[in-house]
């Protein structure tokens, strides 16, 4: 990995990563959380794709749509104006009163062009790519669509776009058809040193969930020459453990608190 210090993928580094955006603060995948992020002053926006029932990718973190909107059913049996017709918002204050926000009533589902057209290239992005094998064309999409807003210029800054998946299928499909993405495999259970020599062949690192991670863990992933991006850190005292550790990246509902935590160190 032969990365310049600036580099957002520089393993010297630590990426501040707005998991869903700033979620801990406004309601999940929603223009308010991501807005709020860049102003806290994210280096990525998270953004979890799922496909309309019309091919369109949106913003969303579960197949079914209950949880974060007013209605209920999968993504994949909206089109979009049906699914933009639901309130993605006001779910938020119900559930965090203490947070309430009359701004939040009657957010919509973004899509992925809406997110690109309002920030561009101020920001860089973190998809992951949910359920690949049950939305065809999937991949496809979001390759003509980074092509279609000027996200795949190798003159970029190196990194501004990562695609993440569980699935190692898709990974390499993507690799094999823009290999100039920096791509991370998620895994959620424990990783060999042998599966992380495989992992290399095609990605730039690893994203795991934190009670997987220890030093011992860190360590072999960093003696691999891989990223280790960790989710989800939402409370200081493990933010500074893990970076501790060696970890090259937090995923985390609060930005603003591993930011300040990472002024404090440097």
């Amino acid at each position: 990995m032969n990365r310049t210090e600036d580099s957002l993928l520089s393993p010297n580094r630590m990426l501040n990563i707005a998991h869903r955006g700033a979620s801990g603060h406004a309601p999940e995948h929603t223009m308010k959380a991501y807005q709020l992020a860049m102003e806290i002053g994210v280096d990525y926006l998270e953004i979890d794709l799922q496909m309309t029932k019309d091919g369109r990718l949106v913003s969303m973190h579960d197949p079914d749509v209950s949880r974060t909107t007013d209605g209920s059913g999968l993504v994949s049996e909206y089109t979009l104006a049906e699914l933009q017709k639901l309130d993605a918002g006001a779910w938020y204050n119900q559930n965090n009163p203490d947070k309430a926000n009359k701004d939040f009533v009657g957010l919509k589902v973004p899509t992925l062009d809406e997110i690109f057209e309002h920030f561009g290239k101020k920001a860089n992005y973190y998809i992951e790519i949910k359920q690949p094998s049950q939305s065809p064309g999937m991949i496809s999409s979001l390759l003509k669509t980074l092509k279609k807003y000027d996200l795949l210029d190798p003159n970029n800054r190196e990194g501004s776009v990562i695609i993440q998946s569980f699935s190692d299928e898709s990974l390499q499909q993507i690799h094999q058809r823009a290999p100039s993405i920096p791509l991370i495999q998620l895994k959620g259970e424990a990783i060999t040193k042998k599966q992380l020599e495989k992992i290399k062949e095609y990605a730039s690192g690893v994203g795991v969930n934190a009670k997987l991670v220890d030093r011992k863990f860190a360590s072999m992933v960093r003696d691999a020459e891989l990223l280790l991006h960790v989710y989800t850190v939402n409370e200081k005292k493990q933010m500074v453990q893990l970076l501790e550790w060696g970890a090259t990246g937090l995923f985390t509902n609060y930005p603003d608190r591993l930011k300040a935590i990472l002024k404090e160190i440097h």
